[in-house]
C-alpha cells in the first residue's frame, strides 16, 4: 500500500488538502467518495453520453461502525482500518488529478461521539475533507444514483437504502410528470455543490416528495442489537419488528398505502442485502454487477430466499458462495429490513440497484456542470 506524501509525518507535513473543488489539469473527471458505516467506498469517472465512464474505483470493507450501537464511540481498530483505506483513496484521487469530487460520511460518523475528532485526523493524515452529510441529504442522493433505473410509467416511486447504521426511505409522486423530465427533477432534489441558481425547478422537485424518512437502523447495528439471540429465526423476526418500529412516522406507512392501491408504483432497492439476493435468485455463485444491477426481484422469490438464508444458519451461509464470510453475519438483518418493506408495501416485484450515494453524487455534480455550461 502506497501512502500519501505527508501521512508519515503528521505534525511536521499535513496531507495536502483534497476538498470539493480541487483544481485539476483533467476538468472532465470527477470522484464521489462514501465512507458508510460498514464500507469505504470510491468512484472516479468521466461524463459520456450514458452517464459517465468509470476510470477508477475502490471498495472495502472496514467496519468503522463497529460497536457505536454499544459504546457511542468509533473504535482504535475501526479508525485504524478506515484511515488505510482513505489512504489509498487520496492516492487515487491525486493521481488521477480528479476536477471535482464529493466526500462524505454517513450514519457511523453522526452517531459517534468521538466523529469530529477523527475526521479532524482523517484531513490530517490524509488531506481528504470529508463532508458529514444529514439523513435526508443521503436519502436524496440515494435516490439521484437510481434515476436511471426509473420506469417511465411509474406513477409513484420509492426507493429505499439500506445501509450499515442506517435506512433512508424516500416516496415520489411522478402523476403528470413527462418520461423526459423526470431524471432532471430526481437530479435536481441532489443535494449538490456549486453551479447555478436552479431554485425554480429544485421548488418543483421538491414539491414531488410525499415523504422520506432515515431509520436509525442498519445491518450492523441490527446485528449488534441482537447478537445475544441464539436462533437465527427469532432474531430475524426480533430484527424485523425493530425496524417497523422505527419507520411508523412514514407518511405511506401512516396512511397504509400499498402496491395493490398503487399500481403505478415502483420500487427500487440499493444496498448490499438487495444486491445479494438478486445475485442468489439467478443462481450465481461469483457477483456479476452487470448481471444484477437493474435486474428485477420478485417479492415471492425474495421471501423465498430470506427463508433459505435462515435455514442455513452461520456456518452454512460462510460457506455458500453467493453468500460468502463478508456477508454472512449481516445478511440476515438485512433480509429482515427487506422483507419488512415488501410486506408493507407488497409490490410484485422491485428494481434491484447495484448503485447507491457514489452515483447520486457523481450525477449530481456532472449535473452542475452542464447546467452551469448552459
Amino acid at each position: 500500500m502506497t501512502t500519501p506524501q505527508g501521512a508519515q509525518s503528521q505534525a511536521q507535513a499535513p496531507a495536502k488538502a483534497i476538498s470539493a473543488r480541487a483544481p485539476s489539469k483533467a476538468p472532465a473527471r470527477y470522484a464521489a467518495l462514501d465512507l458508510g458505516t460498514n464500507n469505504c467506498r470510491l468512484l472516479i469517472a468521466e461524463p459520456d453520453p450514458s452517464g459517465f465512464r468509470v476510470i477508477d474505483a475502490f471498495s472495502r470493507n472496514v467496519r468503522l461502525g463497529e460497536g457505536v450501537e454499544t459504546h457511542g464511540e468509533l473504535s482504535r481498530a475501526a479508525m485504524s482500518r478506515t484511515l488505510d483505506a482513505l489512504r489509498i483513496c487520496a492516492s487515487k484521487i491525486r493521481r488521477h488529478e480528479v476536477a471535482r469530487c464529493r466526500i462524505v460520511a454517513t450514519e457511523a460518523c453522526r452517531r459517534a461521539a468521538n466523529a469530529r475528532g477523527f475526521l479532524r485526523r482523517v484531513r490530517r493524515e490524509t488531506g481528504l475533507e470529508m463532508e458529514v452529510i444529514t439523513p435526508e441529504q443521503e436519502a436524496r442522493l440515494a435516490l439521484a444514483g437510481c434515476a436511471p433505473l426509473l420506469d417511465e410509467q411509474a406513477e409513484s416511486l420509492m426507493v429505499f437504502d439500506i445501509g450499515g447504521g442506517s435506512t433512508e426511505l424516500i416516496w415520489l409522486d411522478l402523476a403528470g410528470c413527462a418520461p423526459a423530465e423526470r431524471q432532471d427533477l430526481i437530479l435536481a432534489l441532489a443535494p449538490g455543490r456549486g453551479g447555478p441558481d436552479r431554485s425554480e425547478l429544485r421548488r418543483a422537485a421538491r414539491e414531488r416528495i410525499v415523504d422520506w424518512i432515515s431509520a436509525p437502523v442498519g445491518v450492523a447495528t441490527l446485528h449488534d442489537r441482537y447478537a445475544d439471540v441464539e436462533s437465527d429465526a427469532d432474531r430475524y423476526a426480533l430484527m424485523a419488528c425493530h425496524f417497523e418500529d422505527h419507520i411508523a412516522g412514514f407518511l405511506p406507512y401512516e396512511d397504509e398505502k400499498s402496491a395493490e392501491k398503487l399500481p403505478g408504483l415502483q420500487i427500487i432497492g440499493a444496498s448490499g442485502t438487495v444486491t445479494t439476493i438478486g445475485a442468489l435468485r439467478l443462481g450465481l455463485t461469483k457477483y456479476d454487477r452487470a448481471k444484477v444491477d437493474g435486474m428485477w426481484l420478485e417479492r415471492s422469490a425474495s421471501a423465498r430466499i430470506a427463508r433459505h438464508l435462515i435455514d442455513l444458519g452461520p456456518e452454512g451461509r460462510r460457506l455458500h458462495p453467493g453468500v460468502g464470510p463478508d456477508r454472512a453475519e449481516l445478511v440476515i438483518a438485512g433480509a429482515a429490513i427487506l422483507q419488512t418493506i415488501l410486506r408493507l408495501w407488497p409490490a410484485p416485484r422491485i428494481r434491484v440497484a447495484d448503485r447507491g450515494l457514489r452515483e447520486g453524487m457523481l450525477y449530481s455534480l456532472m449535473w452542475a456542470e452542464r447546467a452551469r455550461q448552459h
